[in-house]
């Protein structure tokens, strides 16, 4: 239906994605008119079918936890991680510490976010499909809509608040010109889907990701039905340039045996896929009229899964932030700094977090306890579940005390669980 469409709203969302519907369900179960213009139709494919546990928090900020768990979606108890020797090393998630959720979900991202639109949809915000946003509008420097096409229909909606969480397509980001290339991590990664998977196969846990190191990169390997799952191989472009893609992928699969077993019996479903040069970060995330959420702010490696929690969260702290401001306008600034600091505090840690793993050669807690930390215990757990703005996580502030890995302009740090804050009070005793 494309009747009605309204040309005034308070906020106009640009992508209907994970940080997308995240703004749009928190704005518009405050009260707020919401329109989302998604550019492709629903469901559509998408990579990034792992969910970290602090997501589930999240999900429940949105009134979600009930419809996501009413899906059939995999349970992702805990992750292992094998290392280039063979060994290797779980995760256990109910080791966060007590009052987190000690689990999490594995998901086929077409299904999932169109499931996350139609709770956008349910909760009170107009999603329009197919919609391709063509341009901001300004009133001096101020964003005040957008203008789009539709079924060839050239229209414009003027917005109180534009929050753009388009990802790699963010028009905010291309006018603003706001993209930074990580050249220390311009990967690719090759990866198809397969039917027929039986868990008797696995030589680990039901439900659990495993990620596997070798020399030349990482595989992936992640349930994402009960009978389906998705295998892909990371590595530096020049691992695979002049080489056939289907060769790399076979070629790496076979060096990690406990993914190979855990795929006996089971079929693909496609060809190879590639993604590339994929990493990228913006140091400007808000503006006059404008958020930026999710991947349309930065995207990092995919090692550690946090890029789902990340969009969706940043996309939840976005609709808190844009409903304060329609509210009080006086406090715009303050707000919109508290926004960005708590952004790239989290999106720092979390890229920490993946330098560490690859200078490890991809065995992080033998590197962790090499500089004198502690990874028997529950901030190894947590740091790993998605606790990136806690203090009092001695990870954390390991991960963050290293200039070289330095990414962001210099920012003043904003700590304090957005997620749990109840349990992570700054200035408050250290757990674990």
């Amino acid at each position: 239906m494309t009747d009605n469409i309204p040309d005034s709203v308070d906020v106009a969302i640009i992508g209907a994605g994970p940080g997308g519907t995240a703004a749009a369900s928190t704005l518009a179960q405050a009260g707020r008119s919401v329109l989302v213009l998604e550019r492709r139709a629903l469901p559509r494919f998408h990579i990034g079918e792992s969910m970290l546990p602090y997501t589930m928090a999240v999900l429940d900020r949105l009134k979600a936890t009930d419809l996501v768990a009413s899906q059939g979606y995999v349970v992702k108890r805990g992750a292992e991680f094998i290392f280039p020797d063979g060994d290797f090393r779980r995760i256990d998630f109910s080791d966060q510490g007590p009052g987190r959720v000690p689990r999490t979900i594995q998901v086929e991202r077409a299904h999932f976010d169109n499931l996350l639109a139609g709770h956008a949809r349910n909760s009170g915000a107009r999603v329009v499909e197919e919609a391709n946003v063509l341009e901001l509008l300004f009133e001096d420097e101020r964003v005040v809509g957008l203008k789009y096409e539709l079924d060839g229909v050239v229209r414009t909606v003027r917005a109180g608040y534009v929050i753009d969480a388009a990802g790699r397509s963010s028009k905010i980001s291309q006018h603003y010109r706001l993209r930074v290339p990580i050249s220390r991590l311009q990967n690719v990664a090759v990866f198809r889907h397969y039917t027929g998977l039986d868990e008797r196969h696995n030589p680990g846990y039901e439900g659990d990701i495993q990620v596997g190191g070798h020399p030349d990169g990482w595989l992936w390997a992640i349930p994402i039905w009960p009978d389906t799952i998705s295998v892909g191989a990371v590595m530096p472009r020049a691992v695979l340039r002049d080489r056939k893609p289907d060769d790399v992928f076979h070629e790496h699969l076979a060096r990690v045996p406990r993914v190979s077993q855990r795929l006996t019996g089971a079929t693909p479903m496609s060809g190879i896929q590639v993604e590339t040069d994929y990493c990228y970060y913006s140091d400007v995330l808000t503006g006059p009229g404008w958020f930026l959420v999710g991947d349309a702010a930065c995207f990092f490696d995919p090692i550690f899964s946090g890029g789902f929690f990340l969009a969706t969260l940043t996309g939840h702290k976005a609709g808190e932030a844009v409903d304060r401001i329609l509210a009080e306008p006086r406090l715009t600034g303050e707000i919109q700094d508290r926004y960005t600091r708590m952004t790239k505090t989290g999106w720092d840690t979390y890229l920490r977090i993946i330098y560490a793993y690859y200078e490890s050669q991809f065995n992080l807690g033998r590197y962790l306890r090499g500089l004198g930390a502690n990874v028997e215990g529950e901030p190894f757990v947590r740091i790993l579940s998605g606790d990136f703005w806690s203090v009092n996580n001695p990870l954390g502030e390991l991960l963050r005390a290293n200039p070289r890995w330095d990414t962001f302009a210099p920012f003043e740090r904003l700590f304090g669980c957005p997620v749990y804050p109840e349990l992570d009070t700054v200035g408050g005793p250290a757990t674990g």
